[in-house]
């Protein structure tokens, strides 16, 4: 599946993705790519979404099934600090995930 190599590339080189989701044009900071119930699912930090930054930089979950046309940005971005790789719901599922700082 090409989007899982391109977040597991993203994910890998700490580097920012550029999509479509729902209808809207987001960029994101992908921490985590893992499965659930036989997805995948990508969580990520919002940086943009249709031009504008959010409100609260949060950790989203995204189905990646509804990412359309995902590109590596070539931006580099920091882990989140809340982040928690060993957080129950990734069990057994993580495909990639970045190493917090």
């Amino acid at each position: 599946m090409e989007h899982e190599h391109i977040l597991a590339a993203a994910i890998e080189r700490l580097v920012r993705i550029s999509a479509i989701y729902n209808k809207g044009h987001v960029i994101l900071a992908p921490h985590i790519l893992y499965k659930r119930h036989d997805e995948l699912y990508v969580d990520a930090v919002t940086i943009e979404r249709d031009g504008a930054a959010p409100r609260e930089a949060k950790l989203g979950t995204f189905k990646v099934d509804g990412l359309t046309d995902p590109r590596l940005d070539n931006y580099r971005f920091r882990p989140f600090p809340a982040f928690r790789p060993a957080d129950p719901k990734y069990a057994g599922g993580t495909v990639a995930s970045v190493r917090p700082s």
